[in-house]
């Protein structure tokens, strides 16, 4: 059998590293950054999820992401949470930018306890820091017989239809429910064409990105990767939203879901949003980033018994899976399909990691003084 440490992929000195591996290194680094234990073991669950679910945005490609903000003093590594507000079915909390990860487990854990008892429970949470992929918190839900919803703000990069100007960010919405299949429906999306992510990875594989994802301060398509990583910070890039430029395809669409997740991330906690989040104050100095997110878990039980809804749910995705195909086509996928096959082709080849992230990740391992990974960095 083949060494999955070994072997080109299809980018340019791509690794397959085994996932025990990456989930070490990163219980490592977390903890060496200062992250006590059990957060740390968080944080790495939730990037593990997004490279077994074929996310590798939000994976360890972002490690160094959250090592630089912890190391410029934007983001503590340890999470002291604050109750500011809370009823029966809801919870306002103040995360005093500690790790996103931690925040957002425990925010939604709460409102999974308040759905158990209530039927339904929310938490609304200002003062947050990246939390990697929101479908982690809705499959929590899911995965205790509960429909979950989360979505967050995040820095300005999508310009509003018929505007040039970064205003709100890639505000994903990511909603779960459990079917009586294999795995269970998960929606996890960004409101834009693309995210912020997604051009990390394209830069590092010194790849372009496509025509349409992108425009430059006068409206016209951008497709240097590296280039617009640059001007996005000042703001002279932006993401199109949903749909694309104009109305044409549905932009103002997108536009208006990306401003949805924005008020629920922002009004429900007396939270930042817009430029506020910028990571920068008036005097261009770093400051953290101020970010809200907001959880909705419903119980299925309080409405109606949840095997039968997780049998309907089967049915409506067996059906849908099922209909008329396109030509050529030979296969119609759900939302949560693709990446439940996903995570078994990773568990079983090993996580893909190519030559500019594996110099990252040996810069942080030589930082930490980190030793343990000469077979792979």
């Amino acid at each position: 059998m083949a060494d999955s440490t070994v072997g080109a992929g299809k980018n340019r000195g791509e690794k397959r590293v085994p996932v025990e591996a990456i989930e070490r290194l990163m219980m490592d680094t977390f903890q060496a950054m200062g992250v006590p234990e059990d957060d740390a073991r968080i944080c790495t669950d939730v990037l593990i999820s997004s490279d077994l679910r074929g996310i590798e945005s939000h994976g360890i490609g972002r490690l160094k992401y959250y090592y630089d903000r912890i190391k410029a003093g934007i983001q503590s590594p340890r999470t002291n949470l604050e109750i500011v507000h809370d009823t029966e079915t809801t919870t306002v909390i103040d995360g005093h930018h500690g790790m996103g990860h931690v925040i957002a487990y425990r925010s939604m854990r709460m409102a999974m306890d308040k759905a158990r008892q209530y039927g339904m429970g929310a938490s609304a949470v200002r003062n947050s820091t990246h939390f990697g992929i929101a479908g982690y918190y809705s499959l929590m839900a899911a995965d205790e017989g509960m429909i979950g919803l989360t979505v967050t703000n995040a820095r300005p990069a999508i310009a509003p239809t018929f505007g040039t100007e970064p205003m709100l960010g890639t505000n994903p919405i990511a909603f779960a429910a459990p079917s009586d299949g294999p795995f269970p429906f998960c929606f996890d999306g960004a409101t834009p064409i693309t995210q912020r992510g997604k051009i990390e990875v394209l830069a590092r594989a010194e790849k372009p990105v496509p025509e349409g994802w992108m425009i430059d301060s006068e409206g016209h398509p951008a497709t240097d990767a590296g280039k617009i990583l640059r001007e996005l910070d000042r703001g002279n890039a932006a993401f199109l939203p949903l749909g694309g430029q104009g109305e044409g395809l549905g932009g103002h669409k997108g536009y208006g879901l990306a401003t949805m997740v924005e008020i629920l991330s922002a009004s429900l906690a007396g939270g930042a949003f817009l430029h506020d989040l910028l990571g920068v104050d008036a005097d261009g100095r770093r400051r953290p980033h101020m970010l809200g997110h907001f959880f909705l878990a419903m119980d299925v039980a309080h409405f109606v018994p949840l095997e039968g809804s997780r049998r309907t749910s089967g049915e409506i995705l067996r059906q849908l899976q099922a209909s008329r195909k396109e030509p050529g086509q030979s296969r119609i996928f759900v939302a949560g399909e693709k990446e439940y096959e996903n995570v078994k082709r990773v568990r079983r080849d090993g996580v893909p990691i190519n030559a500019n992230l594996r110099r990252e990740l040996q810069a942080v391992r030589d930082e930490l003084h980190l030793a343990g990974y000469e077979e792979w960095l």
